[in-house]
């Protein structure tokens, strides 16, 4: 009898247990898979997942795929695909598709995601993009159309993602369509696993430090796309000319400013940010022509160090070494996910690349 009831008691002792366990684990995962769900603002169960900091390059259809170095990066982004008014999309010429199925197989090689960019300001067709891309988008049957062409061209070239560079929303209108688009556009490469970024203007006077708020964007956006690349160059145009506003340094803290500050009221992760740096210089006189970086630096290689430099009695202003230091550290406090390059092709070789000095400043991290 004493060994009925010691079985009795056994057995019951193990089914609470197990019953308290069970019900333990079961809000314990529940409990892990909301908080994980609190923090997914890619509205697509399909979503990749997407870590690690990020430095990420555009490179011109035009280059020499067999002398651009992908080492270094996470992505490169193969610009441009153009839309047309009704939703189709070019490329430029077959020289173009050879360069970016070469940069396909070299990304490989490196383990680099390959994207194709679509929009950028000047149109294959003529003009800038804006008004053909702003048509492609506004309507239905040629946004349907965009995504289609999109996705075809994403298979085709197994590619890795899609960045869009509509440059840029003027209206509400414009903004409205632009949503739209990129939340159908994210179903559609989350659903293959791939990734979509979206190129967005500074939104900040380079001058007076202010918002500019003839550019607009409809904020939801923001949640569908797994990357933000943030121009933060060109400030150049934001008053009367002045190319010593290109990108200095405290016009760039002021950007980190407000797209922090905006990510954080929207309760969206900073690190989908990446800051975007230029490899170029800007001339002081407006009817000279920018020079890439390496060009600055072939002229005198103590240029690396300055953000300033003389070239057949020209002033250029660029960003140099020790600035390119600086912003990459000032993302990487601010908690941005990385770094975007405009673009590679302008990049110096050896002991002078500037993607170098970005990769060196996140090994220290």
């Amino acid at each position: 009898m004493q060994n009925k009831y010691l079985l009795f008691s056994i057995t019951f002792l193990v089914f609470v247990g197990g019953f308290v366990l069970g019900t333990y684990f079961t809000k314990f995962h529940e409990k892990l898979e909301s908080e994980q769900n609190s923090k997914n603002y890619i509205m697509t169960k399909e979503a990749p997942e997407i870590g690690g900091t990020k430095i990420i390059g555009y490179v011109q259809d035009f280059r020499d795929p067999l002398v651009i170095n992908l080492k270094g990066l996470t992505h490169v982004i193969f610009s441009f695909a153009h839309p047309t008014k009704d939703g189709k999309l070019l490329m430029n010429g077959e020289a173009a598709m050879a360069n970016l199925q070469t940069i396909k197989e070299k990304a490989e090689q490196d383990n680099t995601k390959v994207f194709l960019a679509v929009g950028g300001w000047y149109h294959i067709q003529g003009g800038t993009s804006y008004e053909y891309f702003k048509e492609a988008i506004s309507r239905e049957f040629s946004r349907e159309n965009l995504i289609n062409e999109i996705m075809k061209i994403t298979k085709q070239q197994a590619l890795d993602g899609i960045d869009i560079d509509f440059e840029h929303p003027r209206t509400q209108e414009d903004s409205e369509a632009l949503v739209a688009f990129i939340q159908e556009l994210s179903k559609q490469l989350h659903k293959e696993s791939k990734e979509l970024s979206i190129a967005v203007y500074s939104k900040v006077h380079s001058v007076t430090g202010e918002e500019v708020n003839s550019i607009v964007y409809d904020t939801e956006m923001f949640k569908y796309v797994d990357h933000v690349n943030i121009m933060a160059y060109d400030g150049q145009w934001d008053d009367q000319y002045d190319a010593a506003f290109l990108s200095p340094f405290s016009f760039t803290r002021d950007i980190v400013d407000y797209w922090v500050n905006l990510f954080d009221s929207l309760d969206i992760p900073r690190n989908k940010l990446v800051l975007g740096v230029p490899f170029y210089a800007q001339p002081e006189e407006e009817n000279e022509a920018q020079l890439a970086y390496n060009e600055i630096i072939k002229h005198n290689s103590t240029n690396s160090e300055r953000d300033r430099a003389i070239i057949n009695q020209v002033i250029y202003h660029y960003n140099g070494i020790k600035t390119i230091q600086r912003k990459t550290k000032l993302a990487s406090d601010n908690g941005l996910g990385g770094m975007m390059i405009w673009e590679i092709g302008h990049d110096a070789p050896g002991d002078q690349s500037l993607i170098n000095v970005i990769a060196e400043v996140h090994d220290k991290k």
